[in-house]
């Protein structure tokens, strides 16, 4: 295996920018760094920094408070737990997160931000309590083409380079 990456939480003043409920401080110090289950999986779990319940059809931003410094030629996809895909139809909104390695240096430190829906079509409720894993994130290696130049810089995320 290779050892590609390190996880680690953004700062406390940046998460309670994106995170401004009067408990930003107790959940910021509860957050836990995604870590795989097993010596087989392929995914880190991402745990919720809150009680989250997500009723069929609504949507929650979820603030991880984590961010992702990789080496030069891979990215995470994040991808919700299969679990509760299967279970409760939750879907990432963007259908698959893609963090890239200059991400990391964004002015918002690499938040990484993890969108949710609830798509059930049973009326179904989610329930994911803190400290619960409800994403996973996959590293993958790419290649780039022989005659790629590409030299922008990126300030953000969600489209930040294409605006």
């Amino acid at each position: 295996m290779k050892r590609i990456a390190i996880f680690e939480k953004v700062s406390p003043k940046q998460f309670k920018q994106v995170y401004t409920n009067a408990d930003a401080e107790s959940i910021y110090g509860a957050i836990k760094l995604p870590k795989r289950a097993t010596a087989g999986s392929a995914g880190y779990d991402f745990f919720a920094p809150f009680d989250i319940e997500l009723k069929a059809g609504k949507t929650v931003k979820i603030p991880t408070g984590i961010r992702v410094k990789m080496e030069d030629g891979w990215f995470l996809s994040i991808y919700p737990r299969s679990g509760l895909g299967f279970k409760f139809r939750l879907q990432l909104d963007n259908t698959v997160g893609i963090i890239d390695k200059d991400y990391y240096d964004s002015d918002n430190e690499g938040h990484i931000m993890i969108k949710l829906t609830n798509d059930s079509k049973e009326g179904k409720t989610v329930n994911i309590a803190a400290g619960s894993g409800f994403a996973q994130g996959i590293f993958t290696e790419f290649g780039i083409t022989v005659d790629d130049d590409a030299d922008g810089v990126r300030n953000g995320g969600f489209g930040s380079t294409n605006q």
